[in-house]
């Protein structure tokens, strides 16, 4: 309880409730993701999708269930083996990190969007309408 803030609870599940988590730390940033290889695994218009420090997504139940996927080349893609549901993506390059998928949890994270990335792989049928900041490609390097 450093400075005084009250951890919350996070929690969410797949669509069959087998994989279950929670995450008792912060969520980084919410952003939508527009690129391909996201729209697909969520089977919308884009991913809604959150950091999570890999040391605070905690398993419930179901963590056998747990699939990876490498949808490209050091980035793997997890989901429940029985009913398909999407629960995070990682990469090699960032192990500390887990992407969360937003649309698994119960619990409002009371995050707020930021960002638009990948708009030049969005779905044609879809329109942006928000005033997002919105990227051709992932947001820019900070430096």
């Amino acid at each position: 309880m450093a400075g005084g803030t009250i951890a919350r609870m996070i929690r969410g599940k797949c669509l069959c409730e087998g994989v279950r988590f929670e995450i008792p730390g912060p969520l980084g940033p919410l952003g939508y993701c527009h690129c391909g290889q996201c729209r697909r695994a969520s089977g919308s218009a884009f991913g809604a999708n959150a950091d999570v420090a890999k040391s605070d997504l905690r398993f419930v139940s179901g963590a056998d269930l747990v699939r990876e996927f490498e949808s490209s080349q050091g980035t793997f893609r997890a989901f429940c083996s029985r009913c398909g549901s999407p629960v995070y993506k990682r990469s090699v390059t960032r192990p500390e990190v887990m992407r969360i998928r937003l649309g698994t949890l119960e619990d409002d994270p009371k995050l707020v969007a930021r960002v638009h990335v990948f708009v030049g792989e969005k779905a044609p049928w879809y329109e942006i309408t928000d005033s997002l900041p919105q990227f051709q490609q992932s947001l820019p390097l900070r430096r």
